[in-house]
């Protein structure tokens, strides 16, 4: 039989501490994401919204079907 070790609780205590620093900072860390997440939806909600107005501003253009590039001039003309 092998006799305690008297540094155990305190090595035990040291780890807990640790990790209570480290979930500590990953809750910190996931705080910051989902606003990041929150923040970055509101910019996709706000440009598909742009897209949508821009779409019914073009009118009738996007149904002409895709245009053909030789029978556009080039920019020096």
């Amino acid at each position: 039989m092998t006799s305690p070790n008297p540094t155990a609780p305190d090595r035990t205590d040291e780890r807990l501490t640790q990790l209570e620093i480290k979930l500590s900072y990953t809750e910190d860390l996931l705080d910051t994401l989902n606003q990041l997440v929150a923040t970055q939806q509101d910019q996709i909600d706000l440009l598909l919204r742009e897209v949508a107005r821009l779409r019914q501003q073009g009118g009738g253009e996007s149904l002409a079907g895709p245009r053909n590039l030789r029978d556009e001039l080039p920019p020096h003309y």
